[in-house]
């Protein structure tokens, strides 16, 4: 994958910047801590500009993670809370909390776009609950470039800096996203352990 990853930038440009950052939100195992800080040490080779990487991985990302925004406007709540009456246990969620959850999201919806475009495992994740929720289309795409842009810069800035060493980017954001991996694959088994189906009263 990685000959393949820099073999597209260095043939398709920004145009592949782009392409690989919205694979990396469609198809996770695709890094964004490999590609950004790639694409800077091409800008600072001079072969790009910082700038136009900068843009090119912004764009891409939030086209990828639109699509999963996307998603979530299809499911839906009514879609969510029959799935969740059926399959409760493994959503970790009764129907009756898909409401308490949009409701919480809505209130919350910039800091959770805009942080959640900064966690590596939720990145492409939070856009399907900002779909369900019915966030306005301006507002996701709004905060979510924010986070997506900071996230972006970020990484190509370390690579630029870095240049030959851009490598070592993802040496150190790996300890770290696997940490917030595990406590949520933790977090979701003992969701599991502790589900209770509602209970349901009999007509007398």
């Amino acid at each position: 994958m990685f000959d393949w990853i820099v073999n597209l930038i260095d043939k398709a440009g920004y145009a592949g910047i782009a392409l690989l950052m919205l694979l990396e939100n469609v198809f996770p195992p695709i890094p964004s801590e490999l590609i950004m800080p790639l694409a800077g040490f091409s800008a600072a080779k001079g072969t790009l500009s910082l700038t136009g990487v900068l843009i090119a991985g912004t764009v891409g990302s939030l086209a990828g993670a639109y699509f999963w925004f996307l998603i979530g406007r299809w499911i839906g709540a009514n879609r969510l809370k029959r799935f969740a009456a059926r399959h409760g246990r493994w959503l970790t969620m009764h129907p009756d909390e898909v409401d308490r959850a949009r409701a919480f999201f809505s209130r919350h919806q910039a800091l959770a776009l805009f942080l959640g475009r900064l966690i590596h495992a939720i990145r492409s994740l939070i856009s399907v609950p900002a779909g369900v929720t019915c966030i306005p289309s301006s507002t996701y795409l709004l905060w979510s470039s924010l986070g997506t842009a900071l996230w972006s810069g970020f990484l190509a800035g370390a690579g630029y800096l870095l240049e030959s060493q851009y490598e070592r980017v993802s040496e150190w954001l790996n300890p770290v996203s696997n940490v917030v991996i595990a406590g949520l694959a933790v977090w979701y088994v003992y969701r599991i352990i502790r589900f209770k189906a509602p209970e349901t009263s009999e007509a007398a």
